[in-house]
């Protein structure tokens, strides 16, 4: 399957001023294309907010080679020393430095390879500038972030109203390039759900553009209410229920459902358990960073919740 098959990389901005982003880091960024230099870079916040999207726009827009190496799938210290050894040790075709994207760096290892990646950033610092994504910052050691500038990538409240009023406009001319029908206030309640995860909001407008009736009210109505069967699972104990629930909606992320139980907890959950179901739901949040099976990882959350939580 060709990855354009994926709206979220057909669409993806190719220059600094076709992202969306607040105005204090999209000037910074574009203050970097107009004057053609590049430093060693951490960029940090949750997913979905352009992180990866902006390092290739930069590169591309100064015209560098660069490679992306996915932290949380060639993280090994070998394979990681030999990516960009061999690519650092090459010539550029384009003349200029090379760029080395590293995405998800908050996978790698703090005690092996985090601080042997320190060691490569010094050792091509003449040829190579370092480009590492993260959603968590305090999961890379300190000279790592001694070594680049930090940039973090959040919003405001009143940020996000904004970029949600830009993102309306960009993902209604998806939809019609689509030929995908759609009713204005679904989109508009799809992105205020999701926002500012314009990747997740991209990813669902296709999920839900593929169906028949396009996006509608009916649809993005069925995605906020699909946590009753869950609740309805949950407080009468029944696994098996309760498994096949986490199964069919295993194409959603994990965050979002854990951030969906969180919302409608004082509507779902006794009182005196509103503590631990938040102490629950920040714990499992936190492993499913670094599980290899989500699956797994979500339904032994939700069998702590049914076994610990009293549900109304």
């Amino acid at each position: 399957m060709s990855k354009d098959f994926l709206w979220v990389e057909k669409y993806r901005p190719k220059t600094i001023a076709e992202t969306i982003l607040p105005a204090r880091l999209k000037d910074v960024f574009q203050s970097m294309v107009d004057g053609g230099e590049l430093q060693n870079m951490l960029f940090t916040g949750t997913a979905g907010l352009g992180k990866t999207t902006v390092a290739k726009a930069l590169c591309n827009e100064l015209g560098l080679d660069y490679i992306i190496i996915n932290g949380s799938e060639e993280g090994n210290i070998d394979t990681l020393r030999g990516k960009i050894k061999q690519f650092a040790s090459t010539v550029s075709f384009s003349g200029g430095y090379k760029v080395i994207i590293l995405d998800e760096a908050d996978y790698l290892n703090p005690q092996s390879t985090q601080p042997a990646l320190r060691g490569f950033i010094e050792q091509f610092s003449d040829n190579c500038r370092f480009i590492l994504t993260c959603n968590f910052k305090n999961r890379i050691i300190e000279p790592l972030h001694s070594r680049c500038g930090v940039y973090e990538f959040n919003a405001t409240k009143t940020e996000i109203a904004g970029l949600a009023g830009s993102f309306f406009e960009r993902f209604t001319t998806i939809l019609e390039d689509e030929g995908v029908a759609y009713e204005k206030k679904a989109v508009a309640d799809l992105i205020m759900k999701h926002a500012p995860d314009w990747r997740r909001v991209l990813n669902e407008g296709q999920r839900w553009g593929s169906s028949a009736g396009g996006l509608t009210g009916a649809v993005t109505n069925a995605a906020v209410t699909g946590f009753d069967d869950l609740f309805t699972a949950l407080r009468s104990k029944d696994f098996k229920a309760m498994r096949k629930w986490v199964v069919n909606h295993m194409d959603i992320d994990t965050t979002a459902i854990i951030r969906g139980i969180y919302d409608q907890m004082y509507e779902k959950v006794q009182p005196q358990s509103i503590p631990q179901l938040v102490l629950i739901l920040a714990d499992y949040q936190y492993k499913s960073a670094f599980v290899a099976d989500h699956e797994l990882n979500l339904v032994a959350c939700m069998t702590e919740i049914m076994s610990e939580v009293q549900i109304q």
